[in-house]
């Protein structure tokens, strides 16, 4: 609670101080950023914890989607729904940009799991199972899971944990996105055992300060998906 209300307390200070001007001046989008700081971090770079990613460097497309999947009721939390309940498309876009181009936040990879485990996950990651139609995630992703232009997130710095608990909110319908929802169904085509193996091997991955996101997603893409325009 304690939490909720200082980014609560933030987040409306932050839009009395910005709704004055909507110009993309360094001052006005400085503002609108204080209450995502608190959990993410300064520019982005998240030292809270494992549920607090860092979404520094990430394409502008998919950062603003996922502002319209939390104020449109496609992905629940409290404090990020309550935040962007009232912004505008064009508010919530500006911010995307900025976050967008902030360096990547460098992180430390993690090996968690024995050999096998991080073996299957690997295959997972770089092959996936066709046999399932179960696709790689470098297919989408890209080779180093840094992601691509316009709406494809890297996979890179993000803590197992934080994998874990997206996968499984997508495989219980907690967390969606539009139609196609490409992530769903690969979600639920993994095992537990395989999902944890995935996110260990991704977790394990080394995130480097030249890290950008491609210039454009793979065409075509292994699967539709609704979230990526």
């Amino acid at each position: 609670m304690e939490l909720l209300w200082r980014v609560s307390a933030a987040l409306f200070a932050a839009i009395g101080l910005a709704s004055t001007s909507l110009a993309q001046d360094d001052h006005a989008i400085q503002d609108r950023v204080v209450p995502c700081a608190t959990c993410h971090g300064k520019q982005g770079h998240s030292q809270a914890d494992e549920y607090f990613p860092s979404i520094a460097g990430k394409p502008a497309g998919y950062l603003q989607q996922q502002m319209f999947n939390f104020r449109d009721g496609r992905r629940r939390h409290t404090i990020m729904q309550r935040m962007f309940a009232y912004l505008s498309d064009d508010y919530l876009l500006a911010m995307a940009q900025y976050y967008a181009s902030q360096p990547m936040a460098v992180a430390e990879p993690r090996t968690i799991g024995s050999e096998q485990t991080l073996a299957q996950g690997r295959a997972i990651v770089e092959r996936g199972d066709p046999s399932r139609g179960v696709p790689a995630c470098q297919g989408c992703h890209g080779e180093s899971l840094t992601g691509a232009q316009p709406s494809i997130p890297g996979l890179v710095g993000l803590p197992v944990e934080y994998l874990q608990a997206q996968l499984g909110a997508w495989r219980s319908g907690v967390r969606k996105a539009r139609d196609p929802d490409c992530m769903a169904e690969i979600a639920t085509k993994l095992s537990d055992a395989e999902l944890q193996a995935a996110t260990a091997w991704i977790a394990s991955r080394p995130t480097l300060a030249s890290y950008r996101p491609s210039e454009r997603a793979p065409d075509p893409l292994p699967l539709r998906c609704g979230g990526v325009q």
